[in-house]
């Protein structure tokens, strides 16, 4: 059995990503590892962002994650409970547990990790859009 490599990923050499539409979130992350980026396997995790204003709509999906508060403070909705993220704080959402960040008044950084082996294997299910067509529900 082979073994990977250590892997060495600076987050400022990762390139930020946002939703396509606006309404899953305004917020910002950047993978630091993902299997279709580094010589990685059967774990994903990068670090989230969000400014005064933006929002992290309600979502599912089925893997199980895990937030690591490391700059700022927010609150974290996971099944209709508020759960206070700071920095030192791990919080860990169940599979399939309805999550999201409505806004945040202050800027608000966290490490996030998923058992897969690449984030684009993380299909989310947004409360807000029709869950056959993706679509935003009225």
């Amino acid at each position: 059995m082979s073994r990977t490599a250590a892997i060495r990923i600076d987050a400022q050499d990762c390139a930020p990503a946002r939703w396509d539409e606006p309404a899953r979130g305004t917020l910002s992350w950047r993978t630091l590892i993902s299997g279709d980026r580094t010589a990685s396997e059967a774990l994903v995790c990068g670090i989230a962002e969000m400014q005064p204003g933006e929002t992290f709509a309600l979502h599912r999906h089925a893997e199980p994650e895990v937030y690591f508060g490391l700059e700022g403070e927010g609150s974290v909705l996971v099944d209709g409970v508020a759960h206070r993220l700071a920095p030192g704080v791990a919080l860990y959402i169940p599979g399939m547990a309805e999550h999201g960040v409505p806004e945040v008044t202050e800027p608000l950084r966290w490490f996030y990790t998923f058992a897969r082996d690449r984030f684009d294997q993380i299909t989310y299910h947004f409360t807000h859009e029709d869950p056959a067509t993706g679509q935003r529900q009225e």
